[in-house]
């Protein structure tokens, strides 16, 4: 049973591959492939001076933009957060003005404007799409419910759950957005602090991940007499391992600086 996990997690992988190329391939997707396909034939080149040992390794470069995807997901659900902070700043000043959350919803359309000129932007989008629910006689709450599900956003989840029950049973909404406000803005800046570490200890990961290769390149052109023995018999184990190896440095580098709140 233990020997069919690594089929079982690489057949979950090519569906997620096969997934998203489906769904949401984009250009971005295309460009870190390429990247990634340029990145092994080189590895291959280096490792094994062989380019069929390159193009061989060549086959995984799709698996490099599926397991960035979800980072690449993370961040867009970070800055809907910060927009949506802001959104709420807006709407909760109609509200201490005496406005119905849905008017304060609807009047606020014309500040955002401003703060978001982009009408296509993530936020202004999903804000359009609340007042057009609320117009057909939908309930603001469901609306707002509905938008906290597909933003996938725990803050924003959260505040929809507590506007539903507050909404329900006559609670204070003004005060109930307020401290939203100041709840997302407090972890918001938590994590801007923590990336702002987090990206120098990245980059001086992504420094010691390069450096071997640079090593080997470096001895392949000045001396290659040193490195054939490393091509042949044994040293191609050797190789191998050691490249195997700097693959799960880099899993693991990228496991220990992915920090969540």
């Amino acid at each position: 049973m233990s020997g069919s996990k690594p089929f079982t997690s690489l057949g979950r992988q090519l569906h997620n591959v096969k997934q998203i190329m489906r769904e949401d391939w984009t250009f971005k997707h295309w460009i870190f492939t390429g990247i990634a396909a340029l990145f092994l034939c080189s590895a291959g080149w280096l490792f094994f001076d062989q380019w069929v040992a390159g193009l061989i390794l060549m086959i995984f470069a799709p698996f490099y933009p599926v397991w960035k995807n979800e980072s690449w997901k993370e961040q867009k659900r970070f800055l809907l957060a910060v927009d949506f902070k802001q959104a709420l700043e807006v709407v909760s000043s109609y509200l201490r003005a005496g406005r119905s959350v849905e008017s304060a919803f609807r009047e606020s359309m014309k500040d955002l404007s401003f703060l978001f000129p982009d009408p296509q932007s993530p936020i202004m989008t999903e804000l359009k799409r609340i007042n057009r629910q609320v117009d057909t006689g939908e309930p603001i709450e469901k609306a707002i419910y509905a938008f906290a599900v597909r933003s996938r956003q725990e803050d924003i989840l959260n505040f929809a759950e507590v506007f539903v029950i507050s909404k329900r049973s006559g609670g204070n909404l003004a005060e109930v957005l307020r401290r939203t406000v100041q709840m997302i803005g407090e972890k918001l800046e938590i994590q801007q602090d923590i990336s702002v570490i987090v990206a120098q200890k990245k980059f001086e990961s992504r420094l010691l991940m390069g450096a071997p290769f640079c090593f080997l390149l470096l001895l392949k052109i000045s001396s290659p007499d040193y490195m054939n023995p490393l091509y042949a018999g044994k040293g191609i184990l050797i190789m191998l391992v050691s490249l195997i190896l700097l693959i799960v440095a880099m899993l693991l580098s990228h496991k220990i600086t992915d920090i969540k709140i």
